[in-house]
């Protein structure tokens, strides 16, 4: 894949884009790690699914217990916190217990946990951080995974102290994940920088709708050709399959910043 900072026409891209900016903003799982490592969070769904079904499965016997169609068919950890949280929205008149979107928030959030004794760094991810560090940037995450397993994440030597904050998902209400701004909104609040100076680093169309909510810049990290493709044709300001491509645009700019 070619960086947008290296085609022909716009080698420049990075440059100017990174001079407007006085802050960064990381998503958590692909900018910084590769947390789950591309394996399914089906599994994960499915305990969800099998925790709500004694509070909210229909009692009529035909539906032995199921939950809405569309809580049924999610397969993913995250849109299962959603889709659950809707079910409950929707069905107010029913007077459901809220007691499984507690159990939900608790079970993805033991599976993020988990899955840091195997997350991989992404290359060049502690280069880049030491370096905008070194330049005086501040840096936040934004991320739909829960806060906790972030900050235990970023403990570790080579990032503890770097970051200024990490906005997580919003354990009361998964609706406001991305691409809802909610995260990157605080984020800017606590920051008490403009979104206009902030560029947010992603890699999902998720990512790249809420810093639009937001109005941040969006770099986006993707090594897939077709993901950077769309991103490009949604209006991500930059796209690059390597963090290599915004530390070379970063050491351009040390007599800037």
């Amino acid at each position: 894949m070619t960086d947008v900072a290296d085609a022909p026409d716009d080698q420049d891209v990075l440059p100017r884009l990174l001079a407007k900016t006085r802050a960064v903003l990381f998503d958590f799982d692909g900018p910084v790690c590769d947390l789950f490592r591309g394996v399914p969070t089906a599994d994960v769904a499915e305990q969800v699914k099998e925790a709500a079904r004694p509070y909210w499965g229909w009692r009529d016997p035909e539906d032995q217990g199921r939950l809405d169609p569309d809580v049924e068919s999610c397969y993913d950890s995250h849109d299962i916190l959603r889709r659950l949280r809707d079910m409950y929205e929707q069905s107010a008149s029913k007077k459901l217990s809220p007691e499984p979107l507690e159990l939900a928030e608790r079970i993805v959030t033991e599976q993020e946990t988990e899955a840091l004794r195997t997350a991989v760094r992404t290359p060049h991810i502690v280069t880049l951080v030491d370096l905008l560090h070194e330049l005086g940037v501040p840096m936040v995450v934004v991320s739909n995974n829960a806060e906790g397993p972030i900050r235990r994440y970023l403990e570790q030597p080579d990032f503890h102290g770097k970051f200024e904050g990490v906005f997580g998902r919003d354990p009361s209400d998964a609706r406001r994940m991305k691409p809802d701004p909610h995260c990157v909104d605080r984020a800017l609040e606590h920051l008490g920088i403009p979104a206009s100076s902030c560029v947010l680093i992603g890699d999902q169309i998720t990512d790249l709708k809420a810093a639009r909510s937001a109005g941040t810049w969006f770099i986006g990290y993707t090594r897939k050709e077709k993901r950077a493709r769309e991103m490009e044709e949604s209006g991500a300001d930059a796209a690059v399959s390597t963090h290599l491509s915004i530390i070379a645009a970063a050491e351009k700019l040390r007599p800037v910043w």
